[in-house]
């Protein structure tokens, strides 16, 4: 259980990072304002991380927690790559049927 906690704990980690990413894309920031949310996003990782192993093993850092938090954001860094790709396909297809059907009827005026 405290393996499984640890991926989850990883996954989480990774997702939050990934919502950072795409605020930054629909936001523009400045590179201090990404240093300063960086900093925030590993300062608040590893007081998450912190408390996850203080409950889970009475503080005590085993090697099976590193490892499950290291598979979970792995596991959730694939999942999510494979995500984006996904969209972009759909999105990809959506547009150029768009498209198509805006030549069409250019053709017809």
């Amino acid at each position: 259980m405290v393996f499984l906690a640890a991926v989850v704990s990883g996954a989480i980690v990774r997702l939050v990072y990934q919502c950072i990413r795409c605020f930054r894309r629909i936001v523009r920031h400045t590179l201090a304002a990404i240093g300063a949310e960086d900093l925030i996003f590993w300062l608040g990782s590893a007081v998450y991380l912190f408390v996850q192993i203080y409950h889970t093993s009475d503080g005590s850092i085993r090697w099976y927690f590193v490892l499950g938090v290291v598979l979970g954001v792995a596991f959730m860094w694939v999942f999510l790559d494979r995500e984006e790709k996904l969209f972009k396909k759909i999105y990809g297809r959506k547009q150029e049927s768009y498209r198509q059907g805006l030549d069409k009827k250019e053709e017809k005026s």
